[in-house]
């Protein structure tokens, strides 16, 4: 694993979970690992990247347009995760996590989640529409059936 991948991969994690802990952030990790390992089966089988996750690396996955909302032009935390480092604790802590993740660690705890949002957010997003969560983590809700 790059370090570039490991640190996007922290910033995503911040970003998207900061306010929930450990196990808030491991969960979008997870979901993370669970599209990187979709777009990479996808480009070795179409040899192009997937569409919605990517070329099959962290970091693309993470900055796919309109995927983790921390990294849209428009959206306030571009500039928190840009400007984080290792002296914010919360930060080191997502660098952990991401670095436990991708060094197999730590499970996957969502059941291999591939989308979430927040138990908060309302109307839910129309991809969520008629769909059960497979789980229910730290204020988000996990989805493994969306195609």
């Amino acid at each position: 694993m790059t370090d570039q991948n490991i640190d996007i991969l922290a910033r995503t994690i911040f970003g998207e979970q900061r306010g929930h802990g450990k196990i808030g952030m491991q969960s979008v990790a997870n979901v993370v690992m669970n599209r990187t390992a979709i777009a990479k089966a996808y480009t070795q089988k179409y040899d192009r990247k997937h569409p919605l996750y990517g070329d099959g690396t962290i970091a693309s996955c993470c900055k796919m347009p309109w995927q983790f909302s921390c990294w849209n032009k428009n959206d306030p935390n571009l500039e928190i995760i840009t400007n984080a480092n290792e002296s914010d604790p919360v930060f080191a802590d997502a660098l952990e996590v991401a670095n436990d993740v991708t060094n197999g660690v730590l499970d996957d705890i969502t059941k291999k989640a591939t989308h979430y949002y927040s138990v908060k957010l309302h109307p839910e997003p129309s991809w969520a529409k008629d769909k059960i969560p497979c789980e229910i983590i730290a204020g988000q809700y996990f989805f493994n059936n969306i195609e």
